[in-house]
């Protein structure tokens, strides 16, 4: 194609820009209308060209682009035409040399990512961090905030949650094979605020608030590709050493398990989605569905959530065991059937008190405890050819009754964590069938967070939560 042909088509293109201004707004120029109402009404693109994007360039006066060649693909859509100007100065840039863009071949120097929620920022400079170095050493400290990958989101934090293995990290510096041999940011039941999106990010938005799913795989492997990526052995995973979690103010993650959360979802629930996980992977492990007849041993905050994952699975009855007799009246108000306390009974007396609850024996076990006693207790009973899923961890060997289980066709299953379980926690929340809401005990500013861990730690309540944004102490 020769030079005048070019020019040509690019007159021809111009007209039929001004055209299409003309029949959006009533006029040739775009100066006259705010951008919202120049955007009302308008076609989803002209010529393969996005009219956003395209209106966007005309309130500049900057010359509007030439047409795509043919069999160009269209140019994408601009994801926060609203967004404010320029990267917030205390970011801290990866690239101190610029902004760079990982693709097929070298880096590639752009331009600065202008899609910030400035207002939620708030010229903050302050990212008050929880940290554990070590065994009872526990600080609160300042990290930077840094600008987030291609595939990531900046999260200002909201509410996050104490977990028992926050607790265990702080006191014991280890759980298992998983040591803190650096200072590591704790927390990983969280929710936030979207203020900033990577390059590459298509599904969220600056604004959006969402749950964080903690667990992100590093590599396509054998498990990522049957669905079972809980179990890939390079796994990122908030607050397990050496990955960092989110208790701070602002947070990185990858977008693709940030899940945006209903207006009818408030910041704790979705906090509290991480948990609830535990209870639906633990009932789906354990086949739970409408009938079942359900035991759970440990009335702390898994077995809370399990007890309503169950009922909401159509489990007809449950009951529920604990040492702590306020817990077990949390849970019967939270739908348990029956409840058991445990005093001093040996695993076969209190399997037939049990059996007198229940008529029968449990169709599946689901032990939240790890106490070897209550595993001991989970195997006898349940009955034959049931299911025992155990959440629970306690010491690495324990003595179970093995051949009372193999002659009886009892299954016993492990929990790790979870998998592809947010879409079904945040439906579950959406649509009130489970109630989370009246686990949370006890609430603190990020700054008492010392305080929190100790409440935590005495076994206080059920959930204690942090609020992050110093704000916004809402749940």
């Amino acid at each position: 194609m020769g030079p005048d042909k070019c020019l040509e088509d690019s007159a021809s293109w111009n007209d039929g820009v001004q055209g299409v201004l003309t029949l959006i707004t009533g006029s040739g120029s775009s100066t006259d209308h705010p951008l919202e109402h120049r955007i009302t009404g308008a076609p989803a693109s002209v010529h393969g060209l996005q009219v956003p994007s395209m209106l966007r360039w005309w309130s500049r006066e900057e010359p509007a682009p030439l047409p795509p060649r043919a069999g160009t693909p269209p140019l994408p859509a601009p994801r926060n035409p609203a967004s404010g100007p320029g990267p917030l100065p205390h970011l801290v840039s990866d690239q101190a040399a610029g902004r760079c863009v990982a693709g097929a071949g070298p880096l590639q120097s752009r331009a600065p990512d202008l899609r910030l929620a400035v207002g939620d920022m708030d010229d903050r400079t302050d990212n008050l961090s929880v940290v554990v170095h070590g065994p009872g050493d526990l600080r609160l400290e300042n990290y930077p905030i840094h600008e987030p990958g291609p595939n990531e989101v900046l999260l200002k934090m909201h509410s996050v949650g104490i977990c028992g293995s926050d607790v265990h990290y702080w006191k014991h510096g280890r759980i298992g094979d998983f040591v803190v041999k650096k200072p590591m940011v704790l927390g990983h039941e969280a929710s936030g605020t979207v203020v900033q999106v990577g390059a590459m990010v298509k599904n969220l938005y600056p604004g959006d608030r969402v749950a964080i799913e903690p667990g992100v795989p590093r590599d396509i492997d054998e498990f990522c590709k049957i669905g079972r990526y809980n179990l890939s052995p390079t796994i990122f995973f908030c607050a397990t050493p050496p990955d960092d979690g989110n208790l701070c103010r602002f947070y990185n993650h990858n977008a693709d398990f940030c899940y945006k959360l209903p207006d009818n979802v408030t910041f704790e629930e979705g906090a509290l989605i991480e948990p609830l996980s535990v209870g639906i992977h633990a009932c789906r492990r354990g086949g739970v569905t409408l009938g079942s007849e359900v035991l759970v041993c440990g009335a702390g905050p898994i077995g809370m959530v399990t007890l309503l994952v169950a009922k909401a699975m159509g489990a007809s009855k449950v009951i529920v065991t604990d040492v702590n007799s306020s817990r077990l009246e949390r849970a019967k108000e939270c739908g348990a059937t029956f409840t058991l306390l445990i005093d001093k009974e040996s695993p076969k007396e209190i399997v037939s008190k049990i059996d007198s609850l229940f008529g029968n024996k449990p169709h599946i076990t689901i032990e939240c405890t790890g106490v070897e006693s209550s595993i001991q207790t989970s195997i006898y009973a349940t009955r034959p050819g049931g299911t025992v899923v155990l959440i629970g961890l306690g010491k690495e060997t324990v003595s179970i009754p093995l051949v009372h289980a193999a002659v009886r066709e009892v299954d016993i299953r492990g929990v790790f964590r979870y998998c592809n379980t947010w879409p079904m926690a945040i439906s579950m929340l959406a649509s009130k069938l489970v109630n989370v809401k009246p686990l949370v005990t006890h609430r603190f500013p990020l700054e008492k967070a010392l305080e929190a861990f100790e409440t935590s730690s005495r076994g206080e309540g059920l959930k204690v939560m942090l609020k992050c944004d110093p704000d916004d102490q809402n749940p």
